[in-house]
């Protein structure tokens, strides 16, 4: 079978194919004392539901609170039993004023103050468990397992005493479900912890709450374990031993909640082998040693729906409706939306799921009462820029200028240049976003915004947003001298954003682009001619340029492209149609600087978008050379996707503005293009007067590389009628490639002399040299070029195995090669079909599963080799391949006529 016409050849302009958890907020003023509070009843469990918690009586000479009443999650609190003081004013109290297990009996004192060790207490100050709770099976049984085994005698210690404490850490951002979780869990491991259980909320990241100090819980949690406030030791490693003492001969299971990090949960943990410690946070506190970590994502889709069924009561509602994805499957948003739904029942899913689509924020509609997502997420903003901490303000920082450009993933070098600050001190402003639970690492140095977290970034970066602070978003807040605790708020907003981030961020995208093409394309002509300014660059590129670092290696300038194209098509797909010259002039030498990479990678869809942006950007510019760029970069986009006679037609208009300009060079490369598209289109003669014309500009310009490529062309074009003519022009291609050491040329002559042994009916001669033209191209990344060398490694592997078979039919002879060439190009073009697959290129995908069906068929699976070629059909259709695409009709026409007609 012939190979695709022009496949094979070496490409114009750089070897390119043609030229060119969920806290219920929490008030803050001044509330009855715990005795009298009894929280609302839970919404929905998943998101951290508010509980009440047991009623504690505080007598006016004991201001020091208990560990259960450091504020159940969400329910009202007095900034008293919040904060306690100091250990030095502690009066006598009470030795536990927490109410006890049915059944159970406080510890009895020692003249110490001290629990005897013979009576244990037995306190039981777990919130309520959460009312509906969603999903999370798998975390759950893995944390059960985590905190206590199974054992088999009832008696026994959970986990062997050679093994520390278990220690489990639930993280994950605001809304998640990381208290639900904990108590629902808590609550099942009830009966193995007979000691009791103790629950301190640790305010790590409550609305208008201050953070409890270790000290603070420390004593709250003595104090509960019947120690008399003034026995307890001031000095807080002297508390921490204390707190062991008390708990190590126990099976005590402690539920720290809310911490905000390892220094303040640290000195909380019991050291006995039978206790076990749960911890929600935020952070991942990855200081904490010995931990186990759980964490939480959102729910699932199916789970998500089953909490908004279960709490809205509208069984109507599944995975697929609308709301499940505007509330990102954030627990909390969905209990927000569930208590809408809940309370107007006139009020129908669809016309909420509306509402929550056409504003440009969601979280004005994620607000219900105490619920809000807003406020949940503004604690730890807020907290950031209210810190005397630089990395904090830069973390601030970072995050309103991530919600200024808005783009799919973040790095530092970007954020560093919009901050005016080094990429150090902005890694370790990302990692404080990190360590908030505001952003998410994806990938080593990439980070990524939950969905609500952008809308919250975008409000902060607008004036609008500038006042989305706690103190704004919430109830009224307590003046400092009725709450010392409180949380200090702005009196001030921050300062407004400067208006033209998105043009610093074009022009740094541009000036890294300008980078990327001269580490990937080879010095010389193809190199200059793309990097000499067009009449609307802007001046200040150069020093863009100057200003950041080159790419040490091509590899690495691939993968920068591979990280930062994304955001490269979602901005330049913004502001396609922009008024503003200055901002489309930054995209038009954006997207010229850019394209060898994204054609050299083969990403056919990101191709086709910046293309057709550089084009009409070039237009509305006036700007004659920036369009006959984006009209040879277009027709190199259809030249790899099979449409040769768009691709002549666009090389040929800018054909016309080259002879316009003058620009000798770019007239070489067009008529190079010319001829090679000709060829591949059966027009011969034609084909050869535009390679020759081009030859001969090549030696005017003594430029060896576009001689080089165009001896590549002329030698697909004596293929057709004398292959050993066609391998010596290849030949002359890969001496001079040699000579100046072009990787390009050379990978390309060895693919092209392959396919030439093909056409002589040579695979045994054709393979070393498609191993050898993969073995040059590396880490190159020229994608054209990988994929027809891949191509073509298949067929001659495939032609091999098929001769070996039909020897040792004729022969009579079983042979070892068959198995070994079929086996190993099956594999070579399951790897080229998962690396077409993955660039979105339907022409290179169908070429190869017409190869595939080929090779399941003498597998002898007919069924599968069929649906490869409809497959293959399919993608085919529309582009030049006629050959390709009669050989797979008639091939499908013969498999229907031996199918058996139905009686």
């Amino acid at each position: 079978m012939p190979h695709a016409p022009g496949v094979h050849a070496p490409v114009p302009h750089a070897s390119v194919p043609l030229a060119s958890d969920v806290h219920a907020p929490v008030p803050h003023a001044s509330v009855p004392l715990a005795s009298d509070v009894h929280g609302p009843v839970p919404l929905a469990s998943d998101a951290h539901a508010s509980v009440p918690h047991a009623p504690n009586v505080h007598k006016p000479d004991a201001p020091v609170p208990h560990a259960s009443d450091a504020n159940t999650p969400g329910a009202p609190i007095s900034p008293l039993a919040s904060h306690p003081p100091a250990p030095t004013p502690y009066e006598p109290a009470a030795p536990n004023s927490t109410s006890p297990e049915p059944g159970s009996t406080p510890a009895a004192p020692d003249p110490g103050g001290h629990p005897t060790p013979d009576s244990p207490p037995r306190l039981a100050q777990l919130p309520p468990p959460p009312a509906h709770f969603t999903g999370r099976a798998d975390i759950h049984r893995a944390l059960c397992e985590t905190l206590a085994p199974l054992s088999a005698h009832p008696k026994a210690h959970p986990y062997p005493t050679s093994h520390p404490h278990p220690l489990a850490v639930i993280t994950g951002m605001a809304g998640v479900g990381k208290s639900a979780l904990a108590l629902h869990t808590a609550h099942a491991l009830k009966d193995r912890f007979c000691d009791g259980q103790l629950y301190v909320n640790l305010h790590g990241a409550t609305p208008g709450m201050t953070p409890l100090t270790s000290g603070q819980a420390l004593h709250a949690l003595l104090r509960d374990l019947g120690v008399e406030p003034r026995h307890i030791p001031e000095h807080p490693d002297a508390a921490t031993a204390l707190l062991r003492t008390l708990l190590a001969p126990t099976r005590t299971l402690m539920v720290l909640d809310d911490a905000e990090n390892a220094a303040q949960v640290r000195p909380l943990l019991p050291a006995g082998t039978g206790c076990a410690v749960i911890v929600t946070s935020r952070s991942p506190l990855t200081a904490l040693d010995g931990a186990r970590r759980f964490p939480l994502t959102p729910l699932s889709g199916e789970d998500s729906a089953a909490l908004l069924r279960a709490v809205s009561g509208r069984d109507s509602l599944d995975a697929a409706h609308p709301l499940v994805e505007l509330t990102g499957r954030l627990p909390l948003a969905l209990r927000v939306v569930a208590a809408r739904l809940a309370a107007r029942r006139a009020l129908t899913p669809d016309v909420l799921a509306g509402q929550l689509a056409a504003t440009e924020s969601r979280l004005h509609h994620l607000e219900y009462d105490d619920l809000s997502v807003r406020r949940s997420l503004a604690v730890a903003h807020d907290a950031l820029a209210a810190s005397d901490r630089r990395t904090d303000r830069d973390a601030a920082l970072a995050l309103r200028h991530i919600g200024a450009l808005d783009l799919p993933s973040y790095g530092a070098p970007l954020l560093a240049r919009l901050a005016g600050t080094d990429e150090r001190r902005t890694e370790s402003a990302l990692d404080r976003l990190v360590d908030v639970a505001l952003l998410e690492e994806t990938a080593y140095g990439r980070y990524t915004p939950h969905d609500l977290v952008r809308d919250f970034a975008r409000e902060l970066a607008t004036p609008a947003g500038q006042h989305s602070s706690v103190a704004d978003a919430g109830p009224p807040t307590p003046t400092p001298a009725a709450n010392p605790h409180s949380t200090p708020t702005r009196t001030e907003p921050p300062p407004p954003l400067s208006p033209d981030l998105t043009d610093t961020a074009l022009a740094w995208y541009a000036a890294r682009a300008e980078h990327t093409l001269t580490a990937i394309v080879e010095p010389g002509l193809d190199q200059d001619d793309r990097r000499r300014p067009t009449a609307a660059q802007l001046p200040g590129h150069a020093g863009e340029v100057a200003a950041t670092d080159p790419f040490p290696r091509p590899e690495d300038a691939f993968a920068w492209g591979d990280s930062e194209l994304e955001n490269i098509v979602a901005l330049v797909t913004r502001y396609r149609d922009t008024p503003d010259p200055r901002r489309t002039a930054h995209i038009s030498t954006l997207v010229r600087l850019l394209f060898p990479y994204v054609l050299r990678s083969g990403r056919v869809a990101e191709m086709e978008v910046l293309g057709r942006v550089a084009l009409g950007a070039a237009r509305r510019l006036g700007d004659a050379a920036a369009e006959a760029y984006a009209l040879g970069d277009l027709a190199g986009l259809h030249f790899l996707t099979g449409r040769q006679s768009e691709a002549l037609g666009l090389n040929d208009q800018a054909l016309e503005i080259w002879w316009r300009l003058d620009a000798v060079s770019w007239i070489r490369r067009c008529l190079n293009n010319r001829g090679l598209l000709l060829e591949g289109l059966g027009h011969y003669a034609e084909s050869g007067v535009a390679l020759r014309q081009s030859l001969a500009y090549s030696r005017q310009l003594n430029d060896p590389y576009g001689e080089a490529v165009t001896h590549s062309h002329l030698g697909n074009l004596y293929e057709h009628t004398d292959p050993r003519a066609a391998i010596e022009q290849h030949r002359r291609s890969l001496a001079i490639g040699d000579d100046i050491g072009a990787v390009i040329v050379q990978h390309s002559a060895h693919c092209n002399i392959g396919y030439a042994h093909l056409t002589l009916g040579e695979p045994a001669a054709a393979v070393p040299h498609f191993e050898e033209s993969l073995r040059i191209l590396g880490g190159h990344g020229d994608w054209h070029g990988e994929s027809q060398t891949r191509l073509g490694l298949v067929r001659a592997l495939r032609l091999l195995g098929h001769t070996a078979t039909e020897h040792a039919a004729t022969e009579g002879t079983p042979t070892e090669d068959t198995p070994t060439h079929t086996t190993r190009a099956h594999s070579e073009c399951t790897e080229l079909l998962r690396r077409a697959d993955a660039r979105a290129d339907r022409y290179m995908g169908g070429l190869a599963r017409h190869q595939l069906g080929l090779l399941l068929r003498e597998m002898g699976r007919e069924q599968e080799a069929c649906d490869a070629w409809r497959t293959a059909l399919d993608a085919l259709d529309g582009t030049d391949e006629k050959a390709v695409v009669q050989e797979l009709s008639e091939l499908l026409s013969q498999r229907d006529a031996r199918r058996p007609s139905r009686p």
